[in-house]
C-alpha cells in the first residue's frame, strides 16, 4: 500500500489518521474542524470582508459571515456563497453581496477588504499536523470524508436529492464503499465533495478519494474488534451534527437512517434501532418525522441482531436507551470511526491485502 492519509471533516472536529503499511504504523490526531478554525479567522478580521473559495461545511462559518454582514460589507464569490446556501437569493437576504468568481478575484486588489477563503482543505495546517507526527508530508493516497447534501435541482428537496444519490449507488452495489469516489469521478451534483476533491489535488498525493462521512462511519464502525466474527449487526454513529444508523449483514448494507443529531433522543433511537432491521422504516416516514431519510433493501429481523455498536462524539445520547448498546472504538479509538472506514474503503477499492484492525 504505502503511506495513506485519512481525513474525516466534521462539524466539531477534524479527525486525522496516517497509516504506513511498510512499517505497519499508524498515527492519529483529533483537532478543531476547519469550519471552526475559519469562523475564528473571520471574527479576527475587521471591516469589509471579501470571501473567495468554494463550498465548505457551514455552521459556525456561515453564522460568522452573516453576523459580519450586519455591521460591514461582505462580498462572496458565487462558489463560496454555496457554503451558506445554494440559493443565491437566500444568501443575499442576509445582506451579503454575491458576485461571480472573476469579479471576486478582481476585488482581491481592493485594500478596503479583509480576505478569507472558504475551504475544507487547509494545506498549511495539515502539513503542520502531519509533520508533527514525525513523518513526511507526502502520500500514496489521501482520502477525505464529509457530509454533502448535493446541489438539488429546482423543485427537489436536498434531502430527497441526497437520498436518491445514495440509493442509486447502493442498488447497484449495496456496500458503504460504493459511496467512495476517486477524484475526477465525483458526481457534479455533490458540490462540497467535488470542491474537496479539487482542493485535495493540491496535496502531495498520487491519488485522492472522497466519501460521504455517514457511509465512512458505517464502514468504520463495522471494523470494530468487538464486531469481528459477527454476521448481523447494527451500527450507530452519533456525530456532532449528524446521526446515522445502519443494519449490516456480512458487510452488506441492508438499511440505514439519518437525522440531525440535535433532533435525536434515546427514546427515538431506541425505536429506530428496533424498526430498522425489521424493514419498518421508510424514507418518507423519516422525513415526515423531521429526519433526513431512510433506506431499506433487506430485513433480517431484530431478533437476529448480534450486536448494536455505537460510536461518535455524542454517543452518550443513547446511554439511556432500552436496546443493549456496545460502545465501539474502531482501531482502539471512537474518534477514528470515519477514518478507519475511509481506509477500509480505499483498501477494498484498490484490492489490497486485509488490514488487521484488531
Amino acid at each position: 500500500m504505502g503511506r495513506y492519509l485519512m481525513l474525516d471533516i466534521g462539524a466539531g472536529t477534524l479527525d486525522i489518521l496516517y497509516y504506513d503499511t511498510d512499517q505497519d504504523l499508524h498515527y492519529k490526531a483529533v483537532v478543531r474542524s476547519p469550519v471552526r478554525v475559519l469562523a475564528d479567522a473571520v471574527r479576527r478580521t475587521t471591516g469589509d470582508l471579501l470571501v473567495t473559495g468554494g463550498e465548505m461545511g457551514g455552521g459556525p462559518v456561515s453564522q460568522a459571515l452573516i453576523d459580519r454582514a450586519a455591521t460591514a460589507a461582505v462580498v462572496m464569490s458565487k462558489p463560496a456563497a454555496a457554503t451558506i446556501h445554494h440559493d443565491r437569493d437566500r444568501v443575499s437576504a442576509h445582506g451579503i453581496r454575491v458576485v461571480a468568481a472573476s469579479e471576486a478575484d478582481r476585488l482581491k486588489t481592493d485594500t478596503r477588504f479583509a480576505q478569507v477563503r472558504t475551504a475544507d482543505i487547509q494545506p498549511r495546517r495539515l502539513q503542520q499536523i502531519v509533520e508533527g507526527f514525525g513523518v513526511p508530508f507526502a502520500f500514496d493516497a489521501v482520502a477525505i470524508c464529509a457530509q454533502d447534501h448535493g446541489a438539488a435541482p429546482a423543485g427537489v428537496s436536498h434531502l430527497d436529492f441526497r437520498h436518491n444519490l445514495f440509493t442509486a449507488a447502493l442498488e447497484t452495489d449495496p456496500v458503504p464503499q460504493a459511496l467512495l469516489y476517486r477524484s475526477g469521478d465525483v458526481p457534479e451534483t455533490m458540490n462540497r465533495l467535488s470542491t474537496i476533491a479539487r482542493d485535495a489535488e493540491g496535496l502531495p498525493a498520487e491519488r485522492v478519494y472522497v466519501m460521504d462521512s455517514g457511509m465512512a462511519a458505517i464502514l468504520g464502525a463495522s471494523k470494530d474488534r468487538q464486531a469481528d466474527g459477527k454476521t448481523r449487526i447494527l451500527v450507530l454513529d452519533i456525530a456532532t451534527s449528524h446521526t446515522v444508523g445502519a443494519a449490516m449483514e456480512a458487510g452488506v448494507l441492508c438499511g440505514f437512517f439519518e437525522y440531525h443529531t440535535k433532533d435525536v433522543s434515546a427514546a427515538l433511537l431506541d425505536r429506530l434501532l428496533r424498526a430498522l432491521p425489521e424493514g419498518r422504516l421508510s424514507h418518507r416516514q423519516i422525513l415526515d418525522e423531521g429526519g433526513h431519510g431512510a433506506y431499506t433493501r433487506h430485513a433480517f429481523g431484530y431478533d437476529a441482531v448480534e450486536m448494536i455498536l455505537a460510536t461518535g462524539p455524542r454517543r452518550r445520547l443513547i446511554a439511556d436507551a432500552r436496546v443493549p448498546v456496545t460502545w465501539g472504538a474502531p482501531w482502539g479509538d471512537n474518534m477514528m470511526t470515519g477514518t478507519v472506514g475511509l481506509l477500509e474503503a480505499v483498501r477494498l477499492r484498490e484490492g489490497l491485502p486485509p488490514i488487521d484492525y484488531l
